[in-house]
């Protein structure tokens, strides 16, 4: 059976602790827009905030928070890792690795990812945000993407480990 398309993903929504720090951050630090203060429709009384970096948030270009204050999360199965951000290349990766160390933001070097450039941070709760080139893309070592399995490089490359 073929899956229908989709148009890719529309949003991803996390759990922050304190939403004006997680506000503060995504506005200040990251140059984003707030598009929508409302309440998680699930759980009335939460408050959750969608950022973007355009004003008028199109889908594609949402990241959103639920506040659940007091509580820490659990690496592990069902809880998400990281996600990572677009830049078009590696002057554009540069250029947000500066403005985040200018703001303040514990940045990680460049890192040659074999398929992109990127750069780790964190967000007020921890959660590690990754800036990324769009290129080279993944083809750069298989003519069909995901028809084999890729050994990676050597360890030694791993996340944000800051600077």
């Amino acid at each position: 059976m073929t899956a229908p398309p989709t148009a890719g993903i529309h949003h991803v929504t996390n759990v922050c602790t304190d939403m004006e720090r997680t506000r503060a951050f995504y506005e200040d630090a990251l140059g984003f827009h707030t598009v929508k203060r409302t309440e998680n429709y699930d759980d009335p009384g939460t408050l959750h905030y969608y950022f973007s970096p355009t004003p008028a948030g199109e889908p594609g270009t949402v990241v959103s928070y639920f506040e659940y204050p007091g509580t820490r999360g659990q690496p592990g199965p069902g809880a998400s890792h990281h996600f990572a951000l677009r830049v078009a290349d590696e002057a554009a990766l540069q250029e947000w690795r500066e403005h985040l160390l200018a703001a303040g933001v514990r940045v990680s070097p460049v890192r040659d990812r074999t398929y992109f450039e990127s750069i780790y941070l964190a967000d007020p709760d921890g959660l590690t945000i990754e800036f990324a080139t769009a290129g080279p893309g993944f083809g750069v070592d298989e003519a069909e993407p995901g028809s084999e399995f890729v050994d990676p490089p050597a360890a030694g490359t791993g996340d944000a480990d800051g600077e």
